[in-house]
């Protein structure tokens, strides 16, 4: 059996919602956030050396990395769906996007958040942040410009993978500058499978900042 090692308002909720587009049988571990921190409990580390969320076990194999669980659980149990064909360039594109999600747009969306708190004396930084997230904003809005998904117009899992990418955005900044993006991540949310996961992983509320 999959187990999903989950994390409370964290990006394996996008993990459980795969499991639910796919109908693949899973269950869940359930993970709190440690106290002021924020950071996840010590106990994730029995299951992974990093003690990260996302994680999955299948038959007690572990497997970290969210791009990388994606790309488990569609070869492994998706039976050809949410995936283009692997010879085609759609999977190219597809491809990139799952990676781009983790390699490149968290990173600017996630130093928003830290450099709020900072101070003046950090607003160069600020500045830099705020370039570099409109820059990548502006980038997956511009990709869904008459299209309802980012790969080929069909939903795919590397619209599940980036989600986390848009939800974040509607905290860290406005979003209804980027009016494509906003859509996508609506119509997202309006999934059944993505309620399904809501259910079953419990609230998902990301912090501000």
């Amino acid at each position: 059996m999959l187990v999903v090692h989950h994390l409370s308002n964290s990006r394996s909720q996008r993990i459980l919602w795969l499991l639910e587009e796919l109908d693949v049988p899973y269950e869940i571990r359930f993970y709190e956030r440690e106290g002021r921190s924020h950071l996840a409990p010590e106990e994730l580390k029995s299951v992974h050396p990093l003690g990260k969320s996302p994680v999955i076990t299948d038959e007690d194999r572990p497997v970290a990395e969210s791009g990388a669980i994606v790309d488990y659980i569609v070869r492994r149990h998706g039976r050809g769906r949410l995936a283009p064909p692997p010879d085609s360039w759609l999977y190219d594109q597809y491809v990139q996007w799952l990676h781009y999600a983790e390699g490149s747009a968290a990173l600017p969306l996630i130093m928003k958040g830290l450099t709020s708190y900072l101070g003046g004396m950090w607003r160069p930084l600020k500045e830099r942040v705020d370039t570099e997230l409109d820059t990548h904003l502006n980038y997956i809005d511009r990709s869904l410009a008459e299209r309802d998904y980012l790969v080929g117009n069909a939903f795919s899992a590397a619209d599940v993978q980036m989600s986390f990418i848009g939800e974040l955005a509607a905290v860290r900044t406005d979003r209804s500058r980027f009016p494509n993006l906003d859509a996508w991540v609506r119509r997202l949310q309006s999934r059944p499978a993505y309620r399904a996961a809501i259910r079953r992983g419990g609230p998902y509320a990301l912090e501000g900042g």
